[in-house]
C-alpha cells in the first residue's frame, strides 16, 4: 500500500493581526502565576508550531498573551470572521473527516461557544483545543486524511496521521490525562498554562457539543422525574404550578429555563453575567428578566395561580435570591445549582457581594482575596440551602461540583460523615437520586444526531423517523421521549448545527442508527453524525455525578470509562475520546465519548449494531455488578436475548442482614 508524500505545518507567511467583535464574550484573564522558567517554557512550547523565521515577531506576542490572558491562545492564527459548522459539502476531505470538521467548527460558533476567541465551548474552561495553531493543523490533517489513516490528538495537539485501516477510528483523542501523583487542579492549571494539558470538559474536547439543546433534554427529564420522585406527581402529569429555583444561564446551564417551561413548571434562574441572560432571552429560552426580587415573585405567584409555564431570569447572585426566599418564607418545591463550580476559583462562581465584572477584575488582580470571597460565599450558600431544605424544599447537586467545592472550602458539615467525601454528601446529586436509578441503570442516556447537511428538512425527516420508532407504551421514559421529539420542532431547540437529542437505551439507539443509515443509503437525507453526551450510562466514572449511585466502592475506579473508550475504538467508531475532569473538575472523573459518521454504507450498519450495543451495555454490566436493581433487570433481559453471542456477569443474591449481624457480633453494633 502506498501513501502520498506530504508535510503538514503552518505557513511561513505571518497572518494578519487579529480583530475581535466587541459583543462576543471573552474568557477572563486566568492570571499568570508561572515561574520565570515556566514562562520561558510556555513560550518555547507555543513556538514549536511556528516557522523559525517568525519567532522574533510571535515570541513577544505570546508573552503578551500570557501576561494579559494567563494563556497562549495564538489569536493571530484564528481564521478571520465567523466560524460555524457549515454544510458538510463545503469542507475538503473524505466524508468522515469533513463531518469532524463540521463538529469542530460548530463548537466554535459565536452562537454556540461560551468564549469562542479562546476556543472555550462551555463550562468556563472546556476547550476544543488549546490554541489556534493546533486548530489549523488539525484542520489540515483532516483535509488530507485517507480511509487508511487515523489522526491522534493529545490534549488538543495533533500528534500526526498514522497508518491504520478503514475499520479503525479516523480520530483518537485524549484530554488532560495526568499521572496520578500530579493529577490535581493546581498542577493542571500550571500544565494548561504551559500548553501541554487541555480541559476538554466533556463534549467540548470531544467535538460533540450541539449547543445547550443537549442538556435541555436531560434537564427536562431530570425535572419531570424529580417531580415524580419528590412530589408524587403522576407519570402522565407535568410540573404545572411547581417552582424550580437554580442558577446559571451559560452554555449548559442555559438549558434550565427552557427545560422547566417544556416540563410545564415555573423557573427562577439566577445569573450574574448580563450577556448570558441576553443570549437566552434573544433565543426565546427565557420569558422574563428582572433584577427586582419583589417583581420576580409577583410573576411567580401569577404563574402559580394560572398553572402556566414560566421561566424568569433573575439578574443577580443566587445567594441573594435564596436568602430572599428564606427571609420571606416563599414556597420552593425544587432547588438546584448549575454554576461552573468545577472551576470555582477560576471564574466559574461569582461570590455574593460583588458584581460579575468586579469578580473578573479581582480574579486577575488578587487571586487569594478572590478565593477568600468565594469560600465565604459558598458558606452562605450552604447555610441558606440548609434552611430551605429544612423547610421542605428538595435540593440536588446538578453534577457541577457545587457540594464538592463547598466541602473543599472548609465546610465539612456538607459531607454525609462530616469528615470526608467517601460516603457522599448530605444532599444527593441528580444522578445519585434521579438519573442513575431511573435512566442510566436501564440503559437510557443522552443519544444525539447531527444532520451534517445543515438542512432543516433533513432534521425534520429524522424527527419523524424517531417518532415512528418510539413505543410510548413501553415505559414512562419512552412516553417522555415521544412527547419530547413530537414537540422538538415547535420548541425551537436548535442552536448551531441541525441536531437533536433523545434519552435512548441500547435498543432504541441501534434502531435509530440503522434507520438513519438506511435513509442516507436511499438518498432521503445527507450524512449524519451519531454521538452522545459523555455523561451517560457507561462513558464516565465520576463519584460526584455519573457513578454517584454505585455503592460497592467501585465508584472511585476509572475502569468503566477506559473500557468504554477502548471498546469503541475496537468496534470502529469514527471518533473516540477520553478526558480528565468532565463537568466536575480535574481529578474528579474520567469520561469517554464518541461519534459515528453515517454514510449509508453497510459497514456503518455493523458499527452501529456492535458499537452502540457495547457503548451502553458495558455500563449496564458495571452497574449490575454493583447490584443496582434496574441494571440487574436490564442485564438479565440482555443475557436472555443475546445468550448465543454474549453474557453479562451478574452478582449472586446476598443476605445483607446475615452479613451485618455477623460483623456486629464480631465488632459491636
Amino acid at each position: 500500500m502506498t501513501y502520498r508524500k506530504f508535510e503538514v505545518h503552518l505557513p511561513s507567511e505571518l497572518p494578519p493581526e487579529p480583530t475581535f467583535e466587541p459583543k462576543i464574550r471573552r474568557a477572563p484573564d486566568r492570571g499568570l502565576d508561572l515561574s520565570k522558567k515556566d514562562i520561558t517554557l510556555a513560550i518555547k512550547n507555543a513556538l514549536r508550531y511556528i516557522p523559525e523565521e517568525l519567532h522574533p515577531v510571535l515570541a513577544p506576542e505570546f508573552l503578551r498573551e500570557l501576561k494579559t490572558r494567563g494563556r497562549i491562545y495564538g489569536y493571530r492564527y484564528r481564521p478571520q470572521g465567523h466560524i460555524y459548522g457549515k454544510p458538510i459539502d463545503e469542507y475538503k476531505g473524505i466524508t468522515p473527516a469533513r463531518a469532524i470538521q463540521v463538529m469542530i467548527d460548530n463548537n466554535l460558533d459565536f452562537d454556540v461557544a461560551l468564549y469562542p476567541y479562546e476556543l472555550v465551548t462551555y463550562g468556563e474552561s472546556g476547550q476544543v483545543c488549546q490554541n489556534w495553531m493546533q486548530y489549523r493543523l488539525i484542520k489540515q490533517y483532516l483535509e488530507i486524511m485517507t480511509e487508511n489513516q487515523t489522526l491522534v490528538v493529545a490534549s488538543g495537539h495533533p500528534l500526526g496521521l498514522f497508518p491504520s485501516r478503514p475499520e479503525a477510528p479516523r480520530v483518537i483523542s485524549t484530554n488532560g490525562l495526568m499521572v496520578g501523583k500530579w493529577d490535581n487542579p493546581v498542577e493542571f492549571k500550571r500544565l494548561t498554562a504551559l500548553g501541554v494539558a487541555n480541559y476538554g470538559q466533556m463534549t467540548a474536547g470531544g467535538w460533540m457539543y450541539i449547543g445547550p439543546q443537549g442538556i435541555v433534554n436531560g434537564t427536562y427529564i431530570t425535572l419531570l422525574n424529580a417531580g415524580r420522585k419528590y412530589l408524587a406527581i403522576p407519570e402522565d402529569k407535568n410540573l404545572a404550578g411547581v417552582l424550580y429555583v437554580s442558577s446559571g444561564l451559560g452554555g449548559m446551564s442555559g438549558a434550565q429555563s427552557k427545560a422547566i417551561e417544556i416540563a410545564g413548571g415555573i423557573g427562577v434562574i439566577a445569573e450574574v453575567d448580563k450577556s448570558r441572560i441576553e443570549t437566552r432571552f434573544d433565543q426565546g429560552w427565557v420569558s422574563k428578566v428582572s433584577s427586582n426580587l419583589e417583581e420576580v415573585f409577583k410573576w411567580v405567584e401569577e404563574a402559580r395561580q394560572s398553572k402556566k409555564p414560566l421561566s424568569i431570569a433573575y439578574y443577580g447572585n443566587i445567594v441573594d435570591l435564596l436568602e430572599y426566599i428564606d427571609k420571606h418564607n416563599i414556597k420552593v418545591e425544587l432547588l438546584s445549582d448549575q454554576t461552573s463550580c468545577h472551576a470555582v476559583y477560576e471564574g466559574g462562581y461569582t461570590p455574593v457581594g460583588i458584581t460579575y465584572e468586579e469578580g473578573r477584575k479581582l480574579l486577575a488582580a488578587d487571586i487569594e482575596l478572590f478565593k477568600q470571597k468565594v469560600d465565604a460565599s459558598l458558606l452562605r450558600h450552604f447555610n441558606v440551602l440548609k434552611n430551605l431544605t429544612e423547610k421542605g424544599s428538595k435540593f440536588w447537586d446538578y453534577g457541577n461540583s457545587f457540594m464538592a467545592s463547598v466541602f473543599d472550602s472548609g465546610v465539612t458539615a456538607i459531607a454525609r460523615n462530616g469528615i470526608n467525601t467517601n460516603d457522599g454528601f448530605i444532599w444527593p446529586s441528580y444522578v445519585e437520586d434521579i438519573m442513575g436509578p431511573i435512566c442510566f441503570d436501564y440503559g437510557y442516556g443522552p443519544f444525539r444526531w447531527i444532520c451534517l447537511s445543515r438542512k432543516d428538512e433533513d432534521l425534520h425527516k429524522t424527527d419523524l423517523a424517531a417518532i415512528s420508532l418510539i413505543d410510548k407504551n413501553r415505559s414512562a421514559m419512552d412516553r417522555d421521549n415521544y412527547y419530547w421529539i413530537s414537540t422538538a420542532e415547535e420548541n425551537k431547540l436548535v442552536v448551531g448545527t441541525k441536531a437533536r437529542i433523545l434519552y435512548a437505551d441500547e435498543e432504541s439507539r441501534i434502531k435509530l442508527g440503522l434507520k438513519f443509515n438506511e435513509m442516507i443509503r436511499k438518498g432521503e437525507i445527507g450524512p449524519v453524525m451519531l454521538g452522545r453526551d459523555h455523561h451517560d450510562v457507561s462513558g464516565t466514572d465520576s463519584p460526584f455525578r455519573e457513578t454517584a449511585n454505585i455503592y460497592d466502592g467501585s465508584n472511585l475506579m476509572a475502569e468503566m470509562a477506559t473500557h468504554c473508550f477502548a471498546g469503541n475504538i475496537a468496534r470502529g467508531m469514527t471518533m473516540v475520546v477520553l478526558s480528565n475532569g468532565g463537568g466536575v473538575g480535574v481529578s474528579r472523573c474520567i469520561n469517554g465519548g464518541n461519534g459515528i459518521v453515517l454514510d449509508g454504507s453497510e459497514r456503518m450498519d455493523e458499527v452501529v449494531k456492535n458499537g452502540l450495543s457495547w457503548d451502553v451495555m458495558g455500563g449496564i454490566a458495571r452497574r449490575a455488578w454493583a447490584q443496582n436493581e434496574g441494571a440487574i433487570k436490564t442485564g438479565t433481559a440482555w443475557n436472555e436475548k443475546h445468550s448465543a453471542e454474549g453474557n453479562i456477569t451478574l452478582a449472586e443474591k446476598i443476605d445483607e442482614e446475615m452479613v451485618e449481624n455477623l460483623v456486629n457480633k464480631e465488632f459491636g453494633a
